[in-house]
């Protein structure tokens, strides 16, 4: 008995000994729990911390290079109309008003336009917001007066911003400092996002609780509880992903945030992170950026109720788009202004002023990855020979281009409206073209149009189509004779005549003129006015086709093409960018000018970086060139070109030559006047026949945009190596003004016809007016 009471004894004993064992050994395995997690917890700090301060203190953001035209250059007797001036002021988004009184603002009388400008950062320095008055006198300007009522001698515009190089995730901004945001945009910012920014550290207990019982309430998310810094560290380093993970992630980011830097420094990164819209595939980040784009001006320039509206668009930019919503986007601007009184950021007066506003948008700016994107082609061809594409897409560049946003609308304009009246034949349907408009005097760049619907971004005939020039190449058949000036002359009889060429693989060449006809012997002038297919392949095979294709290449033109017969004719194939070289060099006297798009590239600081300045070499004789440039405006005269007069006035003075290839499958034409020379081409992108001649397509493109431009005419100064006679239109022989059938003529001195043609007295008339003007 006692000896069974003593094993339940111990019984008791071991049971009560293994179950004080047992919570000790969960208590063991809970802190060697916590004891990991807390490492976890620590190591995953220690991770988010090197991420938060890694990003923040490298680079924080790829800025795009901005892209601007060229500023606008007002001077008196500039060639302006006062509907011009005022249309690149809408496409710098300034707001026409009755007075100019503040930046960004215009007044537009009968015959004045004021103009309060912006202040602008140009490539040769900073420009403060001024104010001008621009008087004009039919299409000029007759004088520039600044707010004193003292005379100018220049004034300019800020350039319109055409469009940008950006990166991957087609983020565009422009980083604003603290210094740089109105107080009132910053003040209300924090009233009406994060009333206690200044004393939290990162994260709000009290706003979270205070949201989420309003959420309760109201049964749907109607409050947010999140900080300026918890927004930014969402923004800036996590997703919109929505998940106790992420969350709890943004909080821990942002008690490390403040924990590391300044409330300026995170404000300031939230001025220039925060997403306020949407323009095509690009997001619109920043107060910078934001201002540009709804308001056309400087964050620094914003009134009070444009600053609420910003504010307000902080709340969700798609559902308060002010171009879409605009009900809507009015509604929470008033509620910011509601807010900015509670803070005591306006008066009520202020206030109520403000809500009776509009919102004052801006039509959605024209610059966007496909408003230029023949030019902006160019200018990326031409940056990339300096810069590598990663500093193009993320050190904020500023390339200012030579662009002339007049001159484009109205180019793209031309080509898209007369492409639409030759489609109405059925043979011409599917018709495409090109225009580039340059600089006479110095070869920039002014428009370019690769497609007959300009914004297309896609493939740019303008830089890429290589079509055949047909008898664009005349001219330079020409040149190449006259250089041998004792033996050539715009006056030298050519044989019209059909003729054979056999190869010794038994193939045979035998051109023909357009018409289908020969013309005996005809001048070397007629020969280019008419475009006599005949006579030029004669010629050319006299001087030789390898001296031809020298010229051309001197002429800037790179191309390898064999030295066939057919060349002489047009067989070789150009881009319109190379056909407006060509014809640049010739009617700039032979001196050989790059073609360019850009004229500086600063940093975003405005540290001048690079200029292109003008360039020239001189590859042809100015004498010879001189003739050559007569011979274009002769074919204006009295050959292809001649049908544009019915048009323009008889004392506009323009050069050019018509192109037409095989079976009418390229139509071309180049034309120039005293400032500006335009290469057109229209075709079919499968090469099938247009129906199109040089003269009933092309130079139709041509003429319209040129009875738009400033009609300023063509003419040249005569080389002092230059003399001018009267030769006899047919024979080539000296005559005299009063003959019949007589004509004057350049000739390199000493190279006159000697001998005389008979003479029928005409009396003094037909031609004195051409000679006065050719030596003027």
């Amino acid at each position: 008995m006692s000896k069974s009471r003593k094993s339940s004894t111990g019984s008791r004993k071991s049971s009560a000994k293994k179950s004080s064992k047992r919570p000790s050994r969960w208590k063991s395995v809970f802190w060697k729990f916590s004891v990991v997690l807390l490492v976890v917890f620590a190591g995953w700090c220690v991770y988010l911390d090197a991420t938060v301060r890694h990003k923040f203190d490298g680079k924080r953001w790829q800025i795009p290079a901005q892209v601007f035209a060229r500023p606008l250059e007002l001077y008196p007797g500039v060639a302006l109309v006062k509907s011009d001036l005022q249309a690149e002021l809408a496409e710098l988004g300034y707001e026409r008003k009755t007075k100019a009184d503040r930046p960004g603002t215009y007044a537009a009388g009968s015959y004045a336009v004021e103009i309060y400008s912006r202040g602008f950062q140009f490539a040769d320095g900073n420009e403060k917001a001024h104010r001008i008055r621009v008087e004009f006198n039919d299409n000029t300007v007759d004088q520039i007066l600044d707010w004193s009522g003292r005379a100018l001698s220049w004034a300019r515009l800020e350039p319109v911003k055409i469009g940008g190089i950006y990166p991957a995730q087609q983020e565009d901004r422009i980083l604003v400092n603290l210094e740089q945001l109105p107080d009132k945009l910053e003040q209300a910012l924090i009233q009406v996002e994060d009333r206690h920014f200044y004393s939290h550290y990162g994260v709000s207990p009290l706003s979270i609780a205070r949201a989420t019982w309003a959420n309760i309430r109201a049964g749907r998310v109607v409050q947010g509880g999140s900080t300026l810094t918890q927004q930014l560290v969402k923004n800036f380093y996590l997703s919109n992903e929505q998940s106790l993970w992420r969350k709890a992630n943004e909080a821990l980011m942002s008690l490390m945030l403040e924990f590391h830097y300044d409330k300026g420094e995170i404000l300031e990164a939230y001025a220039n992170e925060i997403y306020l819209g949407q323009a095509g595939a690009r997001g619109i980040h920043g107060f910078g950026m934001a201002s540009h784009f709804y308001f056309g001006k400087s964050v620094s320039d914003l009134t009070s109720d444009q600053i609420a509206l910003l504010v307000a668009i902080v709340k969700g930019a798609s559902y308060y788009d002010p171009r879409r919503h605009p009900d809507r986007a009015k509604e929470r601007r008033n509620l910011v202004l509601d807010q900015m009184v509670e803070a005591k950021l306006l008066s009520e007066k202020q206030a109520r002023a403000d809500k009776a506003r509009g919102l004052g948008v801006i039509p959605k700016p024209r610059y966007s990855a496909s408003a230029y994107p023949a030019f902006m082609d160019v200018v990326k061809q031409q940056l990339t020979r300096d810069y590598r594409e990663e500093d193009l897409e993320s050190e904020g560049l500023r390339v200012f281009t030579t662009l002339d946003p007049l001159v484009q609308s109205k180019a793209e304009h031309s080509l898209s409206e007369t492409i639409q009246q030759k489609e109405q034949a059925s043979v011409n349907k599917g018709l495409q073209g090109a225009m580039i408009t340059t600089a006479v005097s110095s070869g920039e760049i002014l428009a370019v149009v690769g497609d007959r619907q300009a914004d297309f971004s896609g493939f740019n005939r303008a830089l890429l189509a290589k079509r055949q020039i047909g008898s664009l190449v005349k001219p330079f058949v020409m040149l190449t004779a006259l250089k041998h000036s004792s033996e050539y002359t715009l006056a030298s009889p050519l044989e019209d005549e059909p003729f054979m060429l056999k190869f010794e693989n038994g193939d045979e060449w035998s051109p023909k003129n357009y018409d289908g006809e020969s013309h005996g012997t005809v001048i070397m002038q007629e020969a280019l006015a008419r475009s006599l297919n005949l006579a030029t392949a004669r010629l050319g095979l006299q001087v030789g086709v390898p001296e031809v294709l020298d010229t051309i290449h001197e002429l800037g033109a790179d191309v390898e093409v064999k030295p066939y017969p057919s060349v002489l004719l047009g067989a070789l194939s150009l881009t319109p960018l190379q056909v407006t070289e060509l014809y640049q060099n010739l009617i700039s006297t032979g001196f050989r000018t790059p073609l360019r798009a850009i004229r500086a590239v600063t940093t975003a600081e405005g540290e001048l970086l690079s200029r292109y300045s003008f360039d020239t070499e001189q590859v042809i004789d100015p004498g010879i060139a001189y003739i050559g440039q007569y011979g274009l405006f002769e074919v204006m005269r009295s050959g292809t070109g001649r049908g544009v007069y019915r048009t323009l006035p008889e004392d506009y003075y323009v050069g050019g030559k018509t192109g037409t290839t095989d079976d009418y499958r390229d139509s071309w034409f180049v034309g120039f006047n005293g400032q500006y020379l335009t290469a057109v081409w229209m075709g079919k992108d499968d090469n099938s026949p247009t129906g199109l001649t040089g003269s009933s397509g092309a130079l139709v493109a041509w003429l319209g945009l040129y009875r738009q431009l400033p009609q300023v005419s063509f003419i040249p100064t005569a080389p002092e190596s230059v003399e001018w006679a009267w030769v006899d239109q047919k024979s080539g022989l000296l005559s005299a003004e009063h003959c019949e059938g007589a004509v004057a003529l350049p000739f390199m001195i000493g190279t006159a016809p000697k001998e005389r043609a008979g003479c029928v007295d005409r009396g003094n008339l037909l031609e004195r007016w051409l000679r006065r003007w050719w030596n003027s």
